[in-house]
């Protein structure tokens, strides 16, 4: 019979996975800022840091992205202030909805500009670090940042193709100047980037490698010393690495740790939220920020998780399901994986939403289609990966509601204007957006209906 684990050993890996659960989206994040501005296939657009980078089509299923928006074109900028602050400048988009979100180095959403937060009026900000002492420029509002590199995530509404060029327009006037270059300086330094880590360390430890660097670089405020206090435990505070030769113990119980964690992650994404007619609803799974509010950030403890154990599990999860979605009350998101008898949602079959009364929101609303694992947008023959209120020719039934048709065939050629096809095989996930969603979201007096199988 073989040896059983000791409980030392066990109670090790159960911690090991605990840190890796509060790190991975800090290292996550920073993989994805870094491919950014590197230049890769899952963006349809890259930027050098504090240069915005305009998406000019909406996103399709080549943007291998988790669970982008079909809705609008991404505006995006990835920011390091550490050689000196930096201009923001907003156009007036009159009517047209946008928001500017930012969002740190651990994925906390710390500062909206735009149709809620700030209005649409012509604007400009100085972006500083933390620890910034200098005076903004007369008529600027000051965004301090709680880390030294931050994402601005933009999005523009767009109502179809038609209404591209005039997007286009409007995105080339969100601008970025370094402070010292606005007031008639020379340009600063190039920025420095995300921390490597050190090569030396082998792949089966390179996670916590990367982790280690990242949280040097970039630290979390002082109410997680709890949480730093254990990852010192696995050296990921010491200022060489530890992983380059590493004791065999704890070699062992890091690789068992980081498996753990990710089973957890997967295991818990899919009961985030308790289901009502089984949606799972976002509206509060953004709310690990505890520290830092800028501009348009509503700092309430209606919008705060307090436990900082659960808050950091609930940010681990949306880093893996949706990286960079916004606060509950700038957009509210809510997903599904069952239909109304509480089975998957799978291709086998044909299934309708029917929408009694609309979602009731100040900006717009869409319904998303992606695949249950990757949370890709589908691929299909009539290249439609969203509907909403704003699709054209969607019919609305005599009543005013709406009735939806989920599945990978056409419904046919009367319904097709309500068709949002379903992957050719395997299980989706379809998912609600809801942008500047009403009081009666917030409260949670408006329900989604189920979606019910018809075949």
């Amino acid at each position: 019979m073989p040896a059983q684990p000791s409980v030392d050993f066990t109670e090790k890996v159960k911690l090991a996975a605990e840190v890796f659960i509060y790190g991975y989206p800090l290292v996550y994040n920073l993989h994805e800022i870094a491919a950014f501005v590197a230049g890769s296939p899952r963006f349809p657009m890259k930027a050098e840091y504090n240069r915005f980078g305009h998406a000019r089509e909406l996103a399709g299923p080549g943007m291998k992205f988790v669970s982008p928006n079909n809705d609008t074109l991404y505006s995006i900028a990835m920011c390091d202030v550490r050689n000196g602050p930096v201009v923001l400048h907003t156009p007036d988009t009159g009517s047209r909805y946008y928001v500017l979100q930012f969002v740190d180095a651990w994925t906390n959403n710390f500062a909206y500009i735009g149709s809620r937060g700030t209005g649409t009026a012509e604007a400009s900000y100085l972006l500083v670090g933390h620890d910034y002492q200098g005076e903004a420029p007369k008529g600027m509002r000051v965004v301090r940042a709680p880390s030294s590199i931050f994402a601005i995530i933009g999005r523009i509404s767009v109502d179809g193709v038609a209404d591209l060029p005039a997007v286009h327009a409007l995105q080339d006037r969100f601008t970025l100047t370094p402070l010292s270059v606005y007031t008639g300086g020379a340009a600063p330094k190039p920025a420095s980037g995300v921390p490597q880590p050190d090569s030396r360390v082998k792949p089966e430890l390179a996670w916590w490698e990367e982790f280690r660097v990242a949280l040097a670089a970039f630290p979390p405020p002082a109410a997680d010393a709890p949480f730093v206090a254990a990852c010192a435990t696995f050296g990921l505070t010491a200022p060489d690495s530890p992983y380059i030769q590493p004791d065999a113990d704890l070699e062992t119980i890091l690789v068992a740790g980081e498996k753990a964690a990710e089973q957890q992650i997967e295991q818990l994404i899919q009961h985030m939220a308790k289901p009502v007619n089984g949606w799972q609803n976002a509206l509060h799974g953004f709310d690990y920020n505890l520290d830092h509010f800028e501009i348009g950030a509503i700092d309430a403890p209606e919008w705060k998780i307090a436990d900082r154990k659960i808050a950091y599990v609930t940010r681990a999860l949306i880093a893996r399901a949706g990286l960079w979605g916004n606060h509950g009350y700038e957009a509210n998101y809510q997903m599904i994986y069952v239909d109304a008898d509480n089975q998957p949602l799978s291709s086998e079959y044909r299934y309708e939403l029917h929408l009694s009364e609309l979602p009731p929101v100040d900006a717009f609303w869409s319904l998303t289609m992606y695949d249950a694992h990757e949370f890709y947008l589908v691929d299909n023959v009539i290249n439609r990966y969203s509907i909403g209120d704003r699709t054209p020719g969607i019919q609305y039934d005599a009543d005013g509601s709406l009735t939806i048709y989920l599945q990978k065939d056409s419904p046919g050629a009367d319904k097709e204007s309500n068709w949002l096809p379903a992957p050719q095989s395997g299980a989706f996930r379809p998912l609600m957006r809801m942008y500047q969603p009403k009081q009666v979201i917030l409260d949670g007096s408006y329900v989604l209906p189920a979606i019910v199988r018809v075949g």
